[in-house]
């Protein structure tokens, strides 16, 4: 056997440690982006008004685990001789702050509450907390993930919470703060712990990418940065594969093959062909970017995220020196930010921020975001309604305005195109209404029109669910029975419109209004079988037909004759009973004149 190691058995016997592990925090100075609760603590200790209990919270990755760690370091760090007292200065390791920090010390107990939801596991933590700590100062308690505990094991955990032993502390961590009880949160201090900034996080992987003697593109640290969203260990975790992946260089092009992300400069360049509304150049721009592996929706993404760049370079210039963002970023959106209106900016977001979803949900994700594009382009510098309304009547609409490095004036392109034909929409709306189709100078009239369109289902809605108040062509108000359809009035409104070429409208009106026709040709129903009843004949043919009645009135300004009964008007006769025994001795002479055989 060898007297030295070699390289080979050195790996083998130290085992790689990750980015994230090897470089997490062991003290308050460590820490970046959470300068206000370590301030919170520093006065604190200094005056001794150490809380019983702490509540930390966060997306993932941005330091619970690790801040609850250094917390217990700080709360037991002791050399010898020297400081015997909770601190958050530790230049210097103490006597327990290895233990602490490696999740092995016997009085700093670490739970993970998504294993151990139970009221017994609480349990057990309440009769532990009585003992005094073996060698500490305090007897710590990490519980991670604590919104996962069940009700039961937080109502147990209450009365320990608010009166712990003096020498029992509790540190809480959780993605989910609102999971957790009030009543838990109540008998906490809270720390929130944010996202770090990009550009804080961008430093923070550069002085890493220093220690680990590798290289890496500016670009590319900014691409991890963005991609971490405020994670330092998404950050690292990143950073770990880029490295492995460059064989010791990080590259922005293969961070972005291994995240699937687009270049920034052609998402600058896509953003400017679809502000000139060149709709070839940008599906160009598209194709380019999902050869090389970009997802189209992850494009989308980042033009929108450009957008909000420029948006906000419009009105915060100096948010230029952010160190996350390239120089293509930071020159050509300011001066986007200078030719680009808030209108169109705000337009711009709110038909990507749709796109995205659509492009995420579609089964071609590709050709879906080439729609959206395209959508882009048309609308990129359309006026507004109001603002196309005003420019006609002033006569100044002879195109828009001159787009993004584009030709000054009007032109041919598709934006222009777009334009002409918003601006046509505007002027019909603008100019008088020409009336045209049938007009309809009764109530009625409506009804026979929807009767002539085949369109039973309104037709039966005027008869019977229609009380009309008032009437004109091209106007009706009325008011609904009860039961009829809430959009009644809108659907009318709909059909005449489209029936007649020409705009109803449609009101409900709170006035009583008239019958409806149904009921209207009840009424006069009822009147007309009680007028046949009073005529001698038809109280003659009663008598002759016993159990026989009147089941119909047919009217003779009807505009069909009913499907039974005399034409010209007269009653319908139903038989119901038994009347051929003695009708012809009981028939009287109607003084028409002698019966023929």
């Amino acid at each position: 056997m060898p007297d030295t190691l070699t390289p080979a058995d050195q790996t083998a016997a130290s085992p790689y440690r990750v980015l994230a592990r090897k470089y997490r925090p062991q003290s308050f100075a460590d820490l970046i982006g959470h300068g206000a609760m370590v301030r919170t603590l520093e006065n604190a200790f200094e005056t001794g008004r150490i809380a019983q209990g702490w509540m930390l919270t966060g997306v993932r990755g941005v330091g619970k685990t690790t801040t609850a760690r250094i917390l217990a370091r700080a709360l037991n760090y002791e050399i010898p001789g020297e400081i015997d007292r909770p601190t958050v200065h530790m230049d210097r390791e103490g006597t327990h702050c290895r233990a602490i920090m490696e999740g092995r010390h016997v009085d700093v107990i670490e739970m993970d509450a998504a294993s151990h939801t139970g009221v017994d596991d609480v349990r057990d933590i309440i009769e532990a907390a009585r003992y005094k700590p073996v060698s500490a100062r305090y007897k710590v308690y990490i519980i991670d993930e604590v919104h996962m505990l069940s009700t039961q094991a937080f109502n147990a955990l209450l009365k320990t919470l608010e009166e712990p032993p003096e020498h029992v502390k509790f540190v809480f961590a959780t993605t989910e703060i609102r999971k957790v009880p009030i009543t838990v949160l109540s008998r906490c201090q809270r720390f929130d712990l944010r996202r770090v900034p990009t550009g804080e996080l961008a430093a923070h992987l550069d002085r890493i990418i220093a220690s680990e003697k590798v290289t890496a593109d500016p670009e590319a640290v900014a691409l991890i940065a963005r991609a971490a969203e405020g994670s330092v260990r998404d950050s690292l975790t990143i950073l770990d594969q880029a490295i492995a992946h460059g064989g010791g260089h990080v590259s922005a092009d293969a961070v972005r093959g291994m995240l699937g992300l687009a270049d920034r400069v052609r998402v600058v360049d896509l953003f400017e062909a679809v502000m000139k509304g060149d709709v070839a150049g940008a599906l160009a721009i598209l194709a380019d970017q999902y050869d090389t592996g970009a997802d189209p929706a992850a494009v989308l993404s980042d033009l929108a995220a450009f957008v909000h760049l420029v948006t906000r370079l419009k009105h915060l210039p100096e948010g230029a020196a952010d160190l996350s963002l390239t120089e293509a970023e930071r020159t050509r959106g300011r001066d986007f930010a200078e030719k680009l209106s808030v209108r169109v900016l705000s337009r711009t977001w709110q038909l990507l921020l749709k796109g995205i979803q659509e492009v995420q949900t579609a089964p071609r994700p590709l050709p879906a975001a080439e729609m959206v594009l395209v959508r882009l382009a048309y609308a990129a510098d359309l006026p507004t309604p109001d603002e196309a309304l005003k420019m006609l009547k002033d006569g100044t609409f002879p195109g828009l305005t001159p787009p993004v490095g584009g030709p000054s004036g009007g032109g041919d392109g598709p934006r222009a195109r777009a334009a002409n034909g918003f601006a046509g929409a505007i002027a019909r709306r603008a100019e008088p209404e020409v009336m045209a189709g049938p007009r309809l100078d009764s109530f009625e009239a409506v009804v026979a029109l929807a009767e002539s369109n085949r369109d039973i289902g309104l037709k039966f809605a005027l008869e019977r669910h229609v009380r009309l108040v008032r009437f004109e062509d091209g106007r009706i108000e009325f008011a609904p029975v009860e039961g009829a359809n809430p959009g009644l009035a809108g659907e009318i409104g709909r059909k005449l419109t489209g029936w007649t070429g020409r705009r109803w409208i449609v009101a409900i009106s709170r006035e009583d209004g008239k019958p409806t026709l149904a009921e209207t040709r009840e009424a006069r129903r009822r009147e007309a079988v009680d007028d046949a009843l009073a005529d001698p004949v038809v109280a003659a043919i009663f008598r002759l037909f016993p159990g026989a009645e009147i089941v119909d009135v047919k009217f003779g300004d009807e505009p069909e004759p009913l499907p039974a009964g005399p034409a010209g008007g007269g009653a319908t006769f139903e038989d119901t009973g038994d009347w051929t025994e003695g009708f012809i001795d009981e028939m009287p002479d109607p003084g028409f004149g002698d019966f023929d055989d």
